[in-house]
């Protein structure tokens, strides 16, 4: 441990490895260098193995203190591997995933607290690029396809700031197509839950709404 806080990661890793061969399976001690030893790995920047090391301690020891604190470097670890978020989103999942793990199953825990940061910076991000997915069609006139994409925000992504903008997007993609009913009904979402987006007003104005759905006429 002398080695590991004076930031010699490979040679703590050398003794922590010793030290794990030697000790017994069920010896307390056990989860405490199982950890290090993933931690040791995880400074030396070897993500795809320290992730793999946290989880075993996270699943292995699920009753030590280390758990959640495994589950919370496991996280960090595929984070740290989503270099190109706009092409393979593939371990921001999985880290997203861990952190949502890990508040199931330690929600008091400080490691869950440290968590929900990266949660919500996460989801705010999915949200973006699905967003942006969605655009990419509206420009493109497929509005059918920009729905998807749209509604995809909403339904996963409902508390980050991408949220009314989908639902903006998509009352501009049902009046594109002639949605009547579908576009009043996702103006009264936004009135509801979004009362101050911005382009509120503008995108759901009062003749749009009136026009979705055809007016009783009155009784003489």
């Amino acid at each position: 441990m002398d080695r590991f806080h004076h930031g010699d990661y490979r040679r703590a890793q050398v003794i922590l490895q010793r030290v794990s061969f030697a000790l017994t399976p069920g010896t307390p001690e056990l989860a405490e260098v199982r950890y290090y030893l993933a931690e040791c790995l995880f400074q030396v920047a070897d993500y795809v193995q320290a992730a793999s090391e946290f989880r075993k301690v996270a699943d292995e020891f699920s009753t030590s203190e280390y758990a959640p604190l495994a589950l919370l470097r496991a996280g960090d670890a595929n984070l740290r591997l989503w270099r190109r978020p706009e092409l393979d989103p593939t371990y921001g999942e999985t880290a997203l995933a861990i952190y949502q793990e890990l508040a199931g199953r330690f929600p008091e825990s400080d490691a869950a607290a440290r968590a929900r940061l990266h949660v919500r910076r996460l989801e705010n991000q999915f949200a973006e690029k699905t967003y942006k997915n969605g655009m990419f069609y509206i420009r493109r006139k497929a509005f059918d396809s920009a729905i998807i994409y749209f509604k995809d925000v909403i339904a996963n992504y409902p508390t980050t700031d991408r949220a009314p903008d989908a639902l903006l997007r998509l009352v501009d993609s049902y009046r594109a197509i002639g949605y009547k009913q579908e576009l009043q009904e996702t103006c009264e979402h936004l009135r509801r839950f979004y009362p101050k987006a911005l382009g509120l007003d503008r995108t759901c104005h009062a003749p749009a709404d009136s026009s979705a759905t055809p007016s009783t006429p009155s009784t003489p």
